[in-house]
């Protein structure tokens, strides 16, 4: 398995979804995880970039995984939207990972 270098993590109440794309653009991860496995998921990743939509809970997990050393970005729901093909769990995900993959967008990075 090649090295994950960007990572679009979706949240929601009970089960994450995770994309996860190497440095030549092929995805690596996609999984969804339990609340409960997402911090041991992390911590067996080398520190990467981890782009989440802004939301309520977001800034708690920001700071989570700043702890465990990695980069995280959390981005306005409306520079995530125009990438959401579907109502589906997993384009969710791959959407978040666009919007950072484009890099055009502002970034709220510090968590609250």
């Amino acid at each position: 398995m090649q090295a994950v270098t960007t990572i679009g993590l979706d949240i929601a109440k009970s089960v994450f979804q995770v994309h996860g794309v190497d440095c030549n653009g092929q995805v690596v991860i996609r999984r969804q995880l339990k609340r409960r496995y997402v911090l041991a998921f992390f911590e067996k990743l080398a520190p990467c970039l981890i782009g989440i939509e802004a939301c309520a809970s977001s800034h708690h997990w920001s700071r989570q995984l700043l702890a465990l050393g990695h980069d995280v970005r959390l981005m306005p729901p409306r520079y995530v939207k125009p990438y959401v093909k579907r109502q589906s769990r997993h384009l969710n995900s791959k959407a978040v990972w666009c919007s950072i993959a484009r890099g055009t967008c502002l970034f709220d990075s510090r968590p609250r």
